[in-house]
């Protein structure tokens, strides 16, 4: 599904944003982070209202006795879409200051929202298919990977060196 993808892709770049700003200092792509997350929050929105429109017409009992009891990927999904809502709910700046330190806290949870998603696409995918998911697992692992602390300190320490180095030769 296509919602679906765009919304794993979205995800990752909202979380690719401090990444990118560790290994270049380039701060740009924090300023569209938060926009990024409400585009994957509102893509994996329409991802869900396919599933329960599109895929079961709004059957209720479909959903529940089908969906929810026999496919355990969609149970991560909605973990997913859950925090994503949450996440969508407090992004804004009212919400910073009304949340304080637990505004910070609460939005962490981006990155089990990131794993669950990833989990769903794994899950959810046909066998031959199974490249793809692992793909993303492994961008968004990769991504949260580089904010472990000592990780993120000796890659700004490196670019700070090569940086130095580059101004010392160009003068």
């Amino acid at each position: 599904n296509m919602t679906g993808r765009a919304a794993i892709i979205l995800l990752a770049f909202s979380l690719a944003a401090t990444p990118i700003y560790i290994a270049t200092g380039w701060s740009k792509p924090i300023t569209v982070r938060r926009a990024l997350g409400l585009y994957a929050f509102l893509y994996a929105l329409l991802h869900f209202a396919n599933f329960i429109g599109l895929d079961y017409a709004l059957d209720l009992n479909a959903i529940l006795q089908d969906a929810l009891l026999s496919k355990p990927y969609i149970i991560v999904g909605l973990g997913a879409l859950l925090i994503l809502l949450a996440l969508a709910l407090t992004s804004t700046k009212a919400s910073m200051r009304r949340l304080g330190r637990n505004w910070l806290r609460l939005h962490r949870l981006v990155y089990l929202a990131g794993a669950l998603a990833a989990l769903h696409f794994y899950w959810q995918a046909k066998a031959a298919a199974r490249l793809d998911p692992l793909i993303y697992a492994a961008i968004l692992t990769a991504l949260l990977v580089v904010r472990i602390p000592p990780i993120r300190h000796a890659i700004v320490r490196t670019r700070q060196q090569l940086a130095a180095k580059v101004a010392s030769t160009s003068s």
